[in-house]
């Protein structure tokens, strides 16, 4: 499909003009390809989220010339690759459990940087999504704390499929109440300053509900995003 790139870029522009500045736009880039990424970072993108570590290998040596691009992995990470997860994303919002937090840990001692940590949370019944149930996710904390190569800044959640607007808001609002919980019990190293939540369909309820990231894909490309 042929990219109207003034196009493309106007509706991005328009996007992110609606978007409070205290919230950080993830561009979801699942299916779009390099050349469209190019008219995202003309209109101003600078974050990018990809769900599969070999999709964003390719992009990643074909736009490494955009030296000020962050990069986010978003899709579900299985453990024997977090050292690749590591190498080719600042931010990991799908960390789901605390073997994968421990293996990341230990793959990150030796690491310049600490890895930005998000921890996946499932508060509602979903055979599709991975994450920590609450109770599971209280009872981590303590051996989460003592990942002291991670820089764990927030909860991450995704919404099940059939709900609700309302449902969905109180989702969001429930996630942002447990991260206000783990705050105020003042654990070493679990800040949880960050909550990515909300996708193109329901990214509105997510920002009413305290989001600081949002993970938009097809809202800002279209038809483009195959």
């Amino acid at each position: 499909m042929a990219v109207d790139s003034d196009s493309l870029k106007d509706r991005i522009v328009r996007f992110r003009e609606t978007i409070p500045d205290t919230v950080r736009i993830v561009a979801v880039t699942k299916q779009v390809s390099a050349e469209v990424m190019r008219i995202a970072y003309a209109a101003g993108v600078r974050d990018f989220g990809e769900n599969r570590i070999q999709d964003a290998e390719v992009k990643q040596e074909q736009l490494k010339d955009l030296t000020d691009v962050t990069w986010h992995l978003i899709g579900h990470l299985q453990a024997n690759k977090a050292k690749k997860a590591l190498e080719q994303f600042e931010w990991i919002h799908s960390v789901d459990s605390l073997k994968l937090a421990q293996r990341l840990n230990q793959l990150a001692v030796d690491r310049p940087h600490k890895p930005q940590i998000c921890l996946q949370v499932k508060l509602l019944p979903d055979p599709n999504k991975f994450g920590w149930t609450e109770a599971d996710l209280l009872a981590d904390l303590p051996q989460l704390s003592d990942c002291k190569h991670l820089d764990i800044r927030g909860l991450m959640t995704i919404a099940p499929l059939g709900l609700e607007s309302t449902e969905i808001f109180n989702l969001f609002v429930q996630t942002r109440e447990l991260a206000v919980k783990i705050q105020q019990l003042n654990i070493e190293g679990l800040y949880l300053d960050q909550l990515s939540m909300g996708m193109s369909e329901d990214y509105l309820l997510a920002i009413r509900s305290g989001a600081t990231m949002i993970r938009p894909g097809r809202i800002l490309y279209g038809d483009l995003q195959r």
